[in-house]
């Protein structure tokens, strides 16, 4: 839903990496190669970035209370 900030496995900081990550893969780079450009070598991190998705706008709707 939100991007993770850390890493789940390792804890290692992973949410500032998130935008560059988006933008260089919506672009049209590899990303295997953008991974790499940005030093996530561990399995945990690659995996963690690459199966995010963002579901934060489905989802808010439902978060409103209206009285």
């Amino acid at each position: 839903m939100i991007v993770p900030i850390r890493c789940w496995t390792c804890g290692r900081p992973l949410g500032h990496l998130w935008e560059p990550f988006r933008s260089r893969v919506l672009a049209g780079e590899d990303p295997g190669r953008v991974l790499d450009d940005l030093h996530v070598t561990r399995y945990c991190c690659r995996r963690t970035l690459l199966a995010h998705v963002e579901l934060i706008n489905q989802v808010l709707p439902y978060g409103l209370i209206e009285k």
